[in-house]
C-alpha cells in the first residue's frame, strides 16, 4: 500500500497544457507583460513595481499623486507611459483602470470592512487567486520542475527572511532528490557552496528572495551565474535587478498588511515545483519515498495516529 504522501504524489500529478481556449490571466501577469521593457530606467522600474503592487489604488491616482507616491517627477511618469506604449498618462490610466475593475465582478475593490487580521487574510486570498490564474498554463512549471529534478546536486538558496521558504523546499525536495544542498548563509560561505555545487555537476539553483530583499542574495545569484549555474527565482518582484539575474522568475504576491509579511502564495508555488519534480522522475520518487517510509517506520519518526 502506498503511503499517504505517495498517494498524493501520484494523484496530484500536473497536467500539461493551457486550461481551455482562453485561460484567465491574472492582473499582475497582465501588468508584467505591459511593463516588460528591457530599457526601463531605475525610476521607471519603481513606477512599474508600484503599479503592480498597488493596482486597485494606483489605477485611480492623478499623475501628481502617483509621482508623489513613487518619489519621481511628473515628467518621469509621462515618459514612463510613453516608453510602455501609451500616448500619455491618461491613456495608461484608462488601461490600468480596466485591468483593476476586471479583478472584481462588482467593480472597484471595496474598502475592507472587517478587522485588520481578516483584511490580511483577504489580501492573501487575492494573492492566491492571482497565482491560480498564473498557473492556468502549467508548461513552464513542468519544464522548470524537470530541470531542477535533473540537476545533481540541486542547490536551494535563501538568505535572511527567505530562509524559511528555502528550508521548507529543501526539506521536501530531499525526499525525492538524491542531492539537495541548502544555502542559508551569505558571503564567502554561499560562494563556496555555489562553486562546489557547480564543480560537482550541478546545473541549477533555486533561489528565494522575499522583502526586504537582501543585497547578498543578488550577489550570490551573480556568483552562481558566473560559475555557470542557471538560476530559478521565487520572489514577489517581477521587475528589477533580482529578476534580471534569474533565468526564470516566478513572481508571487506576499501578504504585507501585518507587521511581518506572510507567504501563502510563495508556499503554494514551492509545492507546485515540488510536484513537478516528482512528476519528472516518478520511478526515483517512488523508490525514495518507499525507502524513507521504511526508515521512518523502523525508527518511529512519527506518532501513530
Amino acid at each position: 500500500m502506498p503511503s499517504p504522501q505517495q498517494a498524493r504524489a501520484q494523484a496530484s500529478a500536473i497536467t500539461s497544457g493551457k486550461a481551455g481556449q482562453n485561460p484567465e490571466v491574472s492582473p499582475t501577469s497582465r501588468l508584467r507583460t505591459l511593463f516588460d521593457r528591457p530599457r526601463l530606467s531605475p525610476g521607471q522600474r519603481r513606477i512599474a513595481q508600484y503599479l503592480i503592487e498597488h493596482l486597485t489604488e494606483a489605477a485611480f491616482l492623478s499623475i501628481t499623486d502617483l509621482a508623489e507616491r513613487v518619489g519621481v517627477s511628473q515628467p518621469s511618469v509621462t515618459r514612463f507611459a510613453s516608453v510602455v506604449g501609451f500616448s500619455g498618462y491618461p491613456t495608461l490610466r484608462e488601461e490600468l483602470q480596466a485591468i483593476a475593475l476586471g479583478t472584481l465582478p462588482g467593480g472597484p475593490a471595496e474598502a475592507y470592512q472587517d478587522n485588520e487580521l481578516q483584511a490580511a487574510v483577504d489580501a492573501e486570498i487575492e494573492n492566491l487567486e492571482n497565482l491560480r490564474r498564473d498557473l492556468a498554463d502549467t508548461d513552464r512549471v513542468i519544464e522548470i520542475g524537470r530541470t531542477l529534478s535533473a540537476s545533481a546536486p540541486l542547490t536551494v538558496l535563501g538568505l535572511r527572511i527567505s530562509v524559511s521558504l528555502a528550508e521548507y523546499f529543501a526539506y521536501a525536495a530531499r525526499r525525492i532528490h538524491p542531492d539537495v544542498r541548502l544555502v542559508t548563509r551569505g558571503g564567502s560561505v554561499a560562494y563556496d557552496a555555489l562553486l562546489q555545487s557547480r564543480e560537482a555537476g550541478g546545473t541549477w539553483v533555486l533561489a528565494f528572495s522575499m522583502p526586504r530583499h537582501a543585497q547578498e542574495t543578488l550577489t550570490a545569484m551573480r556568483v552562481a551565474r558566473g560559475a555557470g549555474l542557471r538560476v530559478a527565482l521565487i520572489t514577489d518582484l517581477a521587475l528589477g535587478p533580482l529578476a534580471d539575474e534569474a533565468d526564470v522568475t516566478f513572481a508571487t504576491g506576499t501578504g504585507s498588511r501585518l507587521v511581518f509579511d506572510s507567504y501563502a502564495a510563495p508556499s503554494v508555488m514551492c509545492a507546485a515545483l515540488l510536484q513537478a519534480m516528482t512528476d519528472a522522475a516518478p520511478e526515483r520518487t517512488r523508490t525514495r519515498l518507499d525507502e524513507y517510509e521504511q526508515v521512518a517506520e523502523q525508527h518511529q519518526f512519527f506518532l501513530r495516529e
